[in-house]
C-alpha cells in the first residue's frame, strides 16, 4: 500500500488498505477540495431551507407549485439532452450496494442497467466509501473476481456490450463525510461519491462508450439540482472531458421535489437522463413533511399503501407526463422482492412484481428496478410486451393527464387503517434492519424483502407521526404512546435471533429518531455517528 499524497488543506481521516491510494488519488482529493471550496456552502444553505419550510408547512402552509418558475413550465420550447450512449433502452433496471459480489451478480443479471448504489442500499462505512469505486474500477478494467468465504467463485461472465450500462447513485445532499477534510471542515458525502467515481472511473466509462452516469437521490429543489449540475460543470473541466458527457436520472423522492419535476429537469437539461418514481423514499417524505398536520396525513400501515392510492398514482401518473413532455425518460419503481424457499410465496411474489410492473409499463414508464437477478426476466418480459422492438416509449406523451397539486396532497384518500400489528411490524423492520446498517450492510433481506435505509425512515417516521397526533390502533384499540413503542421494542427484540445486547446500538439509534421529542430529519445521521 503506497502513502497518499494529499492535496493543501485535505486530510483523511479513515484507515488505508490495500489499494485505496488507486481512489484516493492526489486528483481525486483535488477535485473533492476544489467542490467542497466551491459548492458546500450552497449545499448547507439549501439543507437549512430544507427546514424553514417543514417549520412552514407545520404553521398551515402547503406545498404548491412555484409561481417564480411558471415560466420554465409553461415554456414548451425546451427539452433536455439527448439520450446518452447505453441509455436508450432501460427497460428493467438492477439495484444494489457496490461490494464485490454484488457487482459481479448486477452485471451477469441480464439488466439494461445497474444503479450501483453508494447511498440507501449501502452504508457510508468508511471501507465501503473506497472500495464501492474500486470495485467498479475493476469491473471496466475487466479484472474484478472474487471467492467467498465457502470457496465459491464469482467472476463476470459476459463481454462488455452485454453488461448493464452502470449508474452510479451517490449519497444525498444531507450526509457529510467525516473521513476527508478540507480545511477543517467535513466534505459532503455527495460531492465525494461524484468525485472519487469520476476521476477514478469517468474516462474508463467513456472509452467503453457508455458514462459516466449518475443518479440522484433525496433532492427536495431544483435549486438543489442545479448545485449539481455545477458540480458536473466542474468535473468535466477538471478531469478533460466534452460539457454534457455526464448524464443523471433524479430520482423523485421527496414530496417537495414533486412540486418541481419540471424545473429539476430544466436545471440539469444539459446532463438529464430523466426521472425515477422513488416510492418509498416518497411515502417517507409524505410523512416527514406533513407529520405534524393531523389525521388527514396519518399514513396507514405501510403495507397497504400500494401504487394504486390516490395520492401516489397522482405522483406517478405526472413524473412520466413531465419526462415525456421534455424527451426525457421515466423509470419506475422499486420492486423489492426476493427469492423464498416457499413456493407459495415465490408464486405471489411473482403475481405481484408482474401487476406492479404491467401497470407502470400501461402508464408510460420506459422501465423499472428490481432488487433481485430473479426478479430481472419477469420485468423484461412485462415492459417488452408494451415496447416490443422499441428501446422505450417517450413518444407515449401522456398528455391526458392533469394533476392539481391537491391531488399529490390527497392522504386523506388513502385506504387502509393503523393497527397494531402494523405497529409492530414497523419496529421489528426497523430494529433488524439498522442492526445490519450499523454492522455496514444497507440491502438488507427481510420476511422476504429486500430493504434499504427507506424501509426503516418509513418505519420509524410513522411511529412518530403516530405518537405526535395520538392515532389509536383500529384492531386493538390502542392508543400510541412513547410507552407502548418502549414496551414493544423490547418485546420484538426478545423474539429475534441472538441475544438482546446484540440490538443495543440498534435499539438506541431506533428510540433516538423515533420517540423523541424533535424529529431527525434522517435516521443515517445520528447512525452514521455511531459509526467508526
Amino acid at each position: 500500500m503506497s502513502a497518499l499524497t494529499l492535496p493543501d488543506g485535505v486530510e483523511v481521516t479513515g484507515p488505508l488498505e490495500d489499494r485505496y491510494e488507486e481512489i484516493l488519488s492526489e486528483k481525486a482529493l483535488e477535485l473533492v477540495a476544489k467542490l467542497h471550496r466551491e459548492l458546500n456552502g450552497r449545499r448547507l444553505e439549501r439543507l437549512d431551507a430544507r427546514g424553514k419550510r417543514v417549520a412552514e408547512i407545520s404553521a398551515g402552509a402547503d406545498l404548491g407549485f412555484l409561481e417564480e418558475t411558471r415560466h420554465v413550465r409553461e415554456d414548451d420550447s425546451w427539452q433536455v439532452a439527448p439520450l446518452g450512449p447505453g441509455l436508450e433502452d432501460r427497460r428493467v433496471e438492477m439495484t444494489g450496494p457496490t461490494d464485490r459480489k454484488m457487482t459481479i451478480n448486477a452485471l451477469n443479471s441480464g439488466a439494461k442497467a445497474w444503479l450501483a448504489d453508494q447511498e440507501d442500499a449501502n452504508t457510508p462505512m468508511w471501507g465501503n466509501v473506497v472500495s464501492g469505486p474500486l470495485n467498479l474500477k475493476d469491473a471496466l478494467d475487466g479484472t474484478l473476481a472474487f471467492t467467498s468465504p465457502e470457496g465459491k467463485d464469482y467472476a463476470v461472465t459476459k463481454p462488455f456490450e452485454e453488461l448493464p450500462t452502470i449508474i452510479v447513485r451517490p449519497r444525498g445532499w444531507h450526509l457529510p463525510e467525516k473521513h476527508i477534510l478540507v480545511d477543517g471542515e467535513e466534505t459532503s458525502g455527495s460531492l465525494v461519491d461524484f468525485a472519487l467515481y469520476l476521476v477514478a472511473c469517468g474516462q474508463k466509462q467513456i472509452d467503453k462508450g457508455r458514462g459516466p452516469y449518475f443518479y440522484l437521490p433525496k433532492m427536495e429543489s431544483h435549486l438543489e439540482a442545479r448545485i449539481w449540475n455545477d458540480a458536473f460543470v466542474i468535473g468535466q473541466d477538471f478531469v478533460g472531458i466534452p460539457q454534457g458527457t455526464i448524464r443523471a436520472t433524479v430520482l423523485i423522492e421527496t414530496l417537495p421535489a414533486a412540486f418541481e419535476m419540471e424545473e429539476i429537469l430544466y436545471e440539469l437539461r444539459d446532463h438529464s437522463a430523466g426521472l425515477n418514481a422513488g416510492r418509498w423514499d416518497y411515502l417517507f417524505s409524505v410523512i416527514k413533511t406533513y407529520r405534524t398536520r393531523g389525521a388527514d396525513y396519518i399514513v396507514p400501515d405501510r403495507n397497504t399503501v400500494t401504487m394504486t392510492v390516490p395520492f401516489m398514482r397522482a405522483y406517478t401518473e405526472l413524473l412520466v407526463r413531465t419526462c415525456h413532455q421534455r424527451g426525457a425518460s421515466a423509470i419506475g419503481g422499486m420492486a423489492a422482492f426476493i427469492p423464498s424457499k416457499d413456493e407459495a410465496v415465490n408464486t405471489a411474489a411473482y403475481e405481484k412484481l408482474t401487476a406492479d410492473k404491467t401497470r407502470e409499463a400501461g402508464d408510460g414508464f420506459d422501465g423499472s428496478w428490481v432488487a433481485h437477478p430473479a426478479m430481472v426476466q419477469t420485468c423484461a418480459d412485462v415492459f417488452t410486451k408494451v415496447l416490443g422492438d422499441n428501446p422505450n416509449q417517450i413518444d407515449k406523451k401522456r398528455e391526458d393527464v392533469q394533476v392539481e397539486g391537491a391531488a399529490l396532497l390527497d392522504v386523506k384518500a388513502t385506504p387502509g387503517e393503523v393497527t397494531f400489528a402494523g405497529l409492530r411490524s414497523n419496529i421489528d423492520v426497523a430494529i433488524q434492519y439498522l442492526r445490519m446498517w450499523l454492522m455496514g450492510r444497507g440491502a438488507v433481506g427481510i420476511h422476504n424483502l429486500m430493504e434499504d435505509a427507506a424501509t426503516a425512515e418509513i418505519s420509524r417516521s410513522q411511529i412518530w407521526q403516530q405518537i405526535n397526533n395520538q392515532v389509536t390502533t383500529a384492531d386493538t384499540d390502542q392508543l400510541i404512546t412513547k410507552e407502548l413503542v418502549l414496551r414493544l421494542v423490547d418485546e420484538v427484540i426478545a423474539e429475534l435471533p441472538g441475544d438482546a445486547s446484540d440490538y443495543d446500538d440498534a435499539k438506541a439509534t431506533f428510540l433516538q429518531v423515533a420517540v423523541a421529542d424533535e424529529y431527525a430529519d434522517f435516521l443515517t445521521l445520528p447512525a452514521y455517528a455511531r459509526m467508526p
